[in-house]
């Protein structure tokens, strides 16, 4: 323990100017922002073994944020957050307890704190920096017990944190889509899963989040208040089919699918949908198909739906290049939001990217809050089991109380 550390507890109140004089002092003296507990007790007992968590001067001050801190004492704090984060703070580092700044304050119920928009604000500002060198997106990851930004596997189906080295990851299918694309898959009651590793690709509780998805893609069916002459969407992987029921329910004039696993597209062929007559199947992945699409030039959607697994966040921003050529003007476009799902802080670093990055190419993106609280996959178990429904189930994909509906149409001017 040092000063530095003590200084970020609070321990005399009110928090005021003194405390950034203090760690002012400290950080231009060569202190790390980043100085951990476990480094400071090390090397203070002698301990020459590297120190297996992180528990930073960020993570204390998340600790020991006062629930009842006045307005001036929030706003030394957040300039104290600040003044790390100049000094190189990690936003997304984890503690022994496997907990980002941001998860502290998650769990203590300090979302509504600007310390807490700070520290998703510098998620942002990481990654944009991140890609400015050619990095791939930021994610928290553990590696041997030491805390450390990897590459995010954010497929929209995002999967919770695994202890993987990059040749592992080459093989897994829920990080690599070739991967992905070879492995077998199996349909089981509620659940399409990968044969092997049991990775949920789909499960039966997003079904009321389908029926939203598909409700809002059928927004773009509408021109003016009147139905468009013809209405064509179109589906971007599809898994259980569950998105599917309910867009042929609405009847489109055309009805595009684009699916590449060979598994989900042999269950297509035996439950009929290729004998669809508006249906249009698209054999291939979607950068594939939809490069074809462009080129003929002659098909266009009036919504646009996104669900794939296996593949990343760079991926989605490869799709608005293609989507802003076949989308209509009035079209919409939705997708399965799991960006960074077992991690609020990640999930709102996700929500602020997303808009940003969409309207880059002239596309608004606004969230509906969909309360998940009392939905079936935040409940320890299903009524009339003692399971979970991540039981057997190698990585649970979802483990926020809060889903981020997306509804993305062109910006009017």
């Amino acid at each position: 323990m040092t000063d530095l550390h003590e200084l970020c507890k609070f321990h005399i109140r009110p928090v005021d100017g003194r405390y950034l004089t203090e760690l002012r002092y400290f950080l231009r003296n060569g202190i790390p922002s980043t100085y951990t507990e476990e480094e400071a007790y090390n090397y203070i007992n002698g301990i020459e073994e590297e120190a297996e968590s992180t528990t930073t001067p960020l993570h204390i001050i998340c600790r020991k944020y006062p629930e009842d801190a006045s307005e001036e004492e929030a706003r030394v704090i957040n300039e104290m957050a600040g003044m790390l984060f100049e000094y190189g703070a990690g936003w997304c580092l984890v503690d022994a307890e496997g907990n980002t700044p941001g998860c502290v304050l998650v769990k203590r119920g300090l979302k509504h704190t600007g310390l807490y928009e700070q520290i998703v604000d510098a998620g942002v500002r990481a990654e944009l920096l991140l890609r400015k060198v050619e990095c791939n997106v930021e994610f928290v990851e553990q590696d041997n017990g030491d805390a450390q930004v990897e590459e995010q596997e954010a497929q929209p189906h995002v999967e919770s944190v695994e202890t993987e080295t990059k040749a592992e990851r080459a093989t897994d299918p829920a990080d690599s889509q070739e991967a992905y694309l070879s492995a077998k898959l199996r349909y089981e009651k509620g659940a399409l899963v990968t044969e092997e590793q049991n990775d949920g690709v789909m499960m039966d509780w997003e079904t009321d989040l389908m029926k939203r998805g598909c409700d809002t893609i059928f927004k773009g069916a509408y021109v003016d208040g009147k139905l468009d002459d013809e209405v064509a969407v179109l589906n971007i992987g599809f898994g259980m089919g569950i998105i599917d029921s309910f867009i042929a329910e609405k009847q489109p004039t055309k009805h595009y699918i684009c699916e590449a696993h060979p598994d989900v597209l042999a269950k297509m062929k035996k439950d009929g949908w290729y004998d669809r007559p508006n249906v249009v199947v698209l054999e291939g992945t979607w950068k594939e198909q939809l490069d074809k699409l462009l080129s003929q030039g002659n098909v266009f959607f009036n919504g646009v739906y996104y669900d794939t697994f296996s593949e990343h966040y760079e991926d989605m921003l490869d799709l608005f290049d293609v989507l802003v050529g076949l989308l209509k003007p009035h079209g919409v476009f939705s997708f399965f939001n799991g960006l960074g799902a077992d991690r609020e802080v990640v999930y709102d670093v996700y929500k602020n990217l997303v808009s940003m990055d969409l309207s880059n190419y002239g596309l608004s993106c606004s969230f509906e809050n969909v309360d998940m609280s009392n939905s079936r996959v935040n409940d320890a178990s299903e009524e009339g089991t003692d399971g979970s429904v991540w039981d057997n189930i190698k990585r649970p994909y979802w483990m926020c109380p809060v889903y981020y509906h997306p509804e993305v149409k062109f910006v009017e001017f």
